[in-house]
C-alpha cells in the first residue's frame, strides 16, 4: 500500500523531531550562554559551489561565534530541509526556492524566513538526457529529479514549454548521489539535477536546457537561507553573525577567487579549476545586492522576491503540487529584510 506523501513527511518529521529530542545539541539550542550567545547553533548544508562551503571550509562562524558549538548536517536536498526544519532539529538551514515556496504553504506553513540568497541558480542545475536531441524527445522516457526541490520545478517548467505533462513521461524521485548511480548503469534515460552530480551526467549526456535559460524566460530559480523564527527572534545577534559571515564569503570570491575556489574544491573533493568552473555557474549576491528592490528589499518596502515566490506558488498549484495559493504578503513578511537591515544597516 502506498502512503499519501503527506503522511510520510509527518512520520519522517516526528521521527527527526523525537531523534534530535534525544540529543544533548538539539536541547541545547534554545539554552543561551552567559554573553547571549546560542549553547548550539545547528546548520543544514548542500554540496552548492557557494559561499556557504567557504564559511564551512574556512571556519569563520565558529570563529565569530567562540563560545556557541556549530554543528553542519548535510543534506541531499531542501525537501529533506524542510523535514528537519518541521522536526526543529536545524536553525538555520539550505533550500532551493521551490521547497521553500512549498514550506510557506499549506498544509507546511513552517515557522521560518528567508534571511539570505545563496545564489541565483544558472547553469549549475539542467536537463541531461541520452538519446534525445530536445525536451520534446523525452516523451515516454524515465526521468529522475529530487521531488520538491529547484530542479523539479524546472524540469516541470521546462516540460511544460515542450508541450508535454506529466503523465507523458516517466518521472522518478532520486536524490543527486542516487540519480548519477541510476545514470552511471543506464536506468535512466534522463536527469534534471544539480552540480556536482550534473557535470558527471555532462561527461555522456547532452544538456537540453538549463536553469538559467529557465530564469530568462521567467522561471528563476535560487538556493536560499532559511531560519526557524524562533531561533532568529531569541537570537538575532547569533543570525547576524552568520549573515556577516556569508556576505564576506560572496565578497571573498569576487576579490580572491583562487582562494574561494580551494576552500569549495576541499569541500566538494574537486580539483580548484572545476570548482571554479562551478562557482561561475551561480550568480552570488553580496548583501547590499540582497537588500534592493529586486530582491529582499527593505523593512518598510519588501523586495520583488516575494513576487518570485508568489510566481512559484502559483505555477506548483496549476501542477497540483499544493493546495493553494497564499497571498503576497504571506511572502514578503517572510523575506528577512529586517535581519539585513540590522546586520549591514539601511
Amino acid at each position: 500500500m502506498k502512503i499519501p506523501t503527506l503522511l510520510i513527511t509527518v512520520l519522517a518529521a516526528l521521527s527527526l523531531g523525537l531523534a534530535g529530542c534525544s540529543s544533548s545539541t538539539a536541547r541545547d539550542t534554545d539554552k543561551a550562554n552567559p554573553d547571549g550567545s546560542p549553547k548550539t547553533l545547528r546548520i543544514g548544508y548542500q554540496l552548492i559551489p557557494n559561499g556557504d562551503l567557504i564559511v564551512k571550509d574556512q571556519k569563520w562562524l565558529e570563529q565569530a561565534l567562540p563560545h556557541t558549538t556549530i554543528t553542519w548536517s548535510k543534506f541531499d536536498s531542501g525537501g529533506d530541509v524542510n523535514t528537519a526544519m518541521i522536526a526543529g532539529s536545524i536553525d538555520i538551514g539550505l533550500a532551493g526556492s521551490s521547497p521553500v515556496t512549498k514550506g510557506l504553504t499549506a498544509p507546511l506553513n513552517i515557522k521560518y524566513k528567508v534571511v539570505w540568497i545563496f545564489d541565483v541558480i544558472g547553469d549549475n542545475e539542467a536537463l541531461v538526457a541520452r538519446g534525445a536531441g530536445s525536451v520534446k524527445d523525452l516523451k515516454g522516457k524515465k526521468i529522475a529529479t529530487p521531488f520538491s526541490s529547484t530542479s523539479h520545478y524546472s524540469l516541470l517548467a521546462a516540460l511544460q514549454e515542450a508541450g508535454l505533462t506529466e503523465s507523458d513521461v516517466k518521472l522518478l524521485d532520486m536524490e543527486p548521489p542516487d540519480i548519477q548511480a541510476a545514470w552511471t548503469r543506464q536506468d535512466i534515460d534522463a536527469a534534471y539535477v544539480w552540480t556536482p552530480h550534473l557535470a558527471q551526467l555532462q561527461k555522456d549526456g547532452k544538456t537540453l536546457v538549463t536553469s538559467g535559460e529557465l530564469a530568462k524566460r521567467g522561471k528563476l530559480t535560487a538556493d536560499l537561507a532559511v531560519v526557524r523564527n524562533a531561533f532568529a527572534d531569541k537570537y538575532p545577534k547569533a543570525v547576524q553573525a552568520w549573515l556577516t559571515q556569508e556576505d564576506r564569503a560572496v565578497k571573498l570570491v569576487r576579490q580572491d577567487k583562487t582562494a574561494a575556489a580551494a576552500a569549495v574544491a576541499r569541500q566538494l573533493n574537486l580539483v580548484p579549476a572545476e570548482a571554479s568552473r562551478q562557482i561561475d555557474q551561480l550568480i552570488l549576491l553580496d548583501a547590499k545586492e540582497q537588500a534592493g528592490p529586486d530582491y529582499l528589499g527593505t523593512p518598510k518596502k519588501p523586495g520583488a522576491f516575494a513576487q518570485n515566490l508568489l510566481s512559484a506558488a502559483e505555477f506548483l498549484k496549476a501542477q497540483g503540487k499544493i493546495q493553494g495559493i497564499p497571498p503576497l504578503s504571506t511572502f514578503q513578511q517572510n523575506l528577512g529584510a529586517k535581519e539585513l537591515a540590522d546586520t549591514f544597516g539601511p
